[in-house]
């Protein structure tokens, strides 16, 4: 795809501190290089974070993990383990980590408009002796991605706020979106299948294979 369409394009670093401005001294020290106790709390209380990883070639993925409050094992302020379950095994995170061996992670705890970002180091693991305490529902995770922090920061609660994220009487009205099975089924195009089949399988998947 061509950007040609968009004639005023921000091209410098300098052009971009005019429209947007500078940070604040407040929003620079925030930046710390390990994690804090407020940090490590917060982790602990979290169900749910967005991971994203970049290939060699610059293709990016971002990637929903969560189970239950504190599936994130903090091994101490420098080091975090994420447990793999059962998905889809495409593998895009894991596959860019094995490229650029780099991470970056966000944190949501619900009802906390603040999130808790986290850039650093990765490497997957499958060491029996740090997967056993990862073990949720009897079963013992695969691998294991290691996380070594080198920065981390609290992301200010704006976007939550706007979007509105936690507050149930405020939902989008979601009449005019299909279901995952009707989506699906028009993005594979594959004959074997239809909605229902496709709903069938995502249904048996809910059920049976979360651990």
């Amino acid at each position: 795809m061509s950007f040609d369409r968009f004639t005023d394009q921000i091209n410098s670093a300098e052009e971009l501190a005019a429209v947007i401005g500078t940070p604040s001294t407040l929003s620079l020290k925030k930046e710390l290089k390990t994690l804090d106790t407020h940090m490590l709390r917060f982790i602990a209380h979290s169900p749910f974070l967005v991971v994203s990883t970049h290939s060699v070639d610059g293709r990016c993925d971002a990637s929903p993990r969560g189970d239950a409050v504190g599936f994130v094992h903090a091994v101490d302020d420098r080091t975090l383990l994420i447990p793999d379950r059962p998905g889809n095994r495409r593998t895009d995170t894991f596959r860019n980590i094995l490229e650029t061996g780099r991470i970056g992670l966000l944190f949501l705890v619900p009802g906390v408009g603040e999130t808790l970002r986290v850039n650093g180091r990765a490497v997957i693991i499958r060491d029996e002796a740090w997967l056993t305490p990862l073990i949720a529902q009897g079963k013992r995770p695969s691998v294991a991605v290691a996380v070594a922090v080198e920065e981390c920061y609290l992301q200010c609660a704006k976007a939550l706020l706007r979007s509105k994220l936690w507050e149930p009487h405020d939902r989008p009205d979601l009449q005019s979106l299909p279901c995952a099975a009707d989506m699906l089924n028009d993005h594979v195009q594959m004959p074997e299948f239809d909605a229902a089949k496709i709903q069938a399988l995502l249904d048996a998947a809910y059920k049976n294979n979360l651990y």
